[in-house]
């Protein structure tokens, strides 16, 4: 038997792991200027998907869930930043050449 066929990974794991995942991507692309609109929707998939796995996870079992909420929040928090940055700087830009 293959160590791949045997999946006995809990279906709250799997919300879990793809929202460490999401938030980590989210916090790495938060600050770049183009790519931080797109990681809003990850980093808001991470809260989404975190959420879901505390809910489906047992007692004492939600660490990895935890973790990628706090993850997914501290990636919105970096994308809001992000955009604000990018549109102050597009603002005073236009201003500066008289747009």
């Amino acid at each position: 038997m293959n160590e791949f066929e045997n999946n006995n990974t809990p279906q709250g794991d799997k919300f879990a792991i793809a929202s460490l995942v999401l938030g980590i991507v989210g916090i790495i692309g938060g600050w770049i200027p183009i790519v931080n609109y797109f990681t809003t929707l990850s980093s808001i998939l991470a809260i989404v998907f975190a959420v879901k796995a505390k809910n489906m996870a047992e007692d004492g079992k939600s660490t990895m869930a935890t973790a990628g909420l706090v993850l997914g929040i501290i990636a919105l928090a970096f994308s809001v930043v992000g955009i604000l940055c990018v549109v102050c700087a597009a603002a005073a830009t236009g201003l500066a050449f008289g747009f």
